[in-house]
């Protein structure tokens, strides 16, 4: 599909004249950061260490929930019940292993992305599920020039229900006073791709990950890329799709 076709699509779904871009919402890891795979090893490494039965493709398929819904989730699945105490001292067990692992690097093609975006005259916000103050403080550190603030992010210190809730993103649209056709999400797992969703917004899915590309569109991605480069090769497409609207 190209991205003519998906805002097509989006707007008569939405029935939407055109959107009015304004921002752009990033998730964070397997985004912005190369960080799935040190989440993926800490997850498992810590669950496994418990004795709860946890995989790469459930770190995956998991990420955007809080860590602290994760461990419930698990908690869950084996039978066992663990008190908010205890499930904050795992969470921190988790991010001390992330911690010890190599630092990720950027996701490649995300900072020209970023920079497409704010030389648009777009705002950019961070929509993610981590706790990992770490990354987030880096934010700005990686992507010098577009200016993250911490205010304008929404993060698992800030909702009650994280991802596959469209609380994330209707708080995102709450703190910036956007419409949901004023923004855009770019997502890279299931249950951040239906979040977005969720909450109305057209949302682009990059499968920086090794879910399958259905997992994804399923989950209700309008439009679906390989990688964050990619986006940014698409971007001035994207950006006169949008200023066409629904008009041929």
């Amino acid at each position: 599909m190209t991205c003519r076709q998906a805002i097509q699509a989006f707007l008569a779904a939405s029935r939407y004249e055109r959107m009015d871009l304004k921002a752009i919402l990033f998730d964070m890891d397997g985004v912005l950061y190369d960080s799935m795979p040190n989440h993926a090893e800490a997850w498992v490494s810590v669950m496994t260490d418990c004795g709860y039965r946890f995989s790469r493709e459930d770190a995956y398929l998991n990420e955007g929930r809080t860590g602290a819904a994760t461990i419930r989730l698990v908690c869950d699945r084996e039978g066992i019940s663990l008190s908010d105490r205890e499930i904050d001292a795992l969470y921190d067990e988790k991010k001390d292993v992330f911690r010890s692992l190599p630092e990720p690097a950027p996701m490649p093609g995300g900072y020209d992305l970023l920079k497409k975006v704010t030389e648009s005259g777009l705002a950019t916000m961070v929509v993610t599920g981590s706790g990992h103050a770490d990354l987030l403080d880096r934010l700005n550190r990686t992507f010098p020039g577009i200016a993250f603030r911490r205010d304008r992010m929404v993060t698992a210190f800030d909702v009650k229900h994280g991802k596959p809730h469209p609380e994330p993103y209707l708080m995102a649209l709450a703190k910036g006073r956007w419409h949901p056709r004023e923004v855009m999400a770019v997502e890279n797992a299931p249950l951040g791709i239906a979040s977005a969703h969720a909450a109305g917004l057209f949302t682009i899915a990059v499968n920086t990950g090794p879910l399958s590309d259905a997992c994804l569109l399923d989950a209700g991605a309008d439009l679906l890329f390989h990688r964050m480069a990619d986006v940014a090769d698409a971007w001035e497409e994207l950006m006169t799709a949008t200023e066409r609207g629904i008009r041929k």
